[in-house]
């Protein structure tokens, strides 16, 4: 699949990827920022967490971390877990220059209604942007925010990363004028065995780095 024509390229992995060799990928392809998967639910930490987060900005990426959303469970307790867990590799809630706003990763309802899923998000996202200092980024997929959601504003004032597996941008979707970063496919990327998610940061590259804290 081909990169959009305007954006900045970035990648995000988790422990389905393996180990990543960074100084391979660094070389070989033209990535300049990384999310990866931190935890899920309130028990599960992705086993190469550590590993990515630390080694990630050692190659030089402007790096990032995600949780995956339960519905169906706590989102306090989702919250408090992921900061905690996210401070254990990163000495500190609070984010450091270079690192990008945390994201919750939204895409499934856990057999809750749309409303009590929402209502779950926003309070994940309210107690995680306290904690690190910075709003974070709001993931899902168009067809389910728009489809199973019902195509809802009310989180509209967090950044958007939208999914969207297309060469065609995706469509403005809850009430968002432009989505911050698109994940549009998967490609095979240098120093990663298996494919990974390539996405493209809707803006020039100083404008990542601010959102980064620089």
């Amino acid at each position: 699949m081909s990169f959009p024509a305007n954006g900045i390229p970035g990648i995000d992995v988790s422990h389905y990827q393996g180990v990543i060799d960074w100084a391979a990928l660094i070389a070989g392809s033209g990535e300049r920022f990384v999310y990866t998967k931190a935890t899920e639910s309130i028990s599960t930490v992705d086993p190469y967490f550590h590993d990515n987060w630390v080694n990630s900005k050692t190659a030089g990426l402007l790096r990032g971390a995600y949780h995956f959303f339960h519905p169906d469970q706590d989102a306090s307790a989702q919250a408090d877990f992921f900061l905690k867990k996210f401070a254990s590799a990163n000495v500190s809630t609070q984010l450091a220059p270079g690192d990008l706003p945390a994201t919750l990763d939204l895409e499934t309802t856990g057999g809750r209604s749309p409303a009590a899923v929402l209502a779950g998000a926003a309070k994940w996202l309210e107690i995680v942007a306290a904690a690190t200092g910075r709003r974070p980024l709001l993931y899902t997929f168009t067809s389910f925010w728009r489809d199973t959601l019902g195509n809802p504003t009310s989180l509209s004032n967090y950044p958007l990363w939208i999914a969207q597996y297309s060469v065609a941008s995706p469509p403005p979707i809850g009430g968002w004028p432009a989505y911050t970063i698109w994940q549009f496919g998967q490609s095979t990327v240098p120093g990663i065995k298996t494919q990974s998610d390539v996405n493209s940061f809707n803006g020039t590259y100083q404008q990542l780095e601010a959102l980064a804290g620089l």
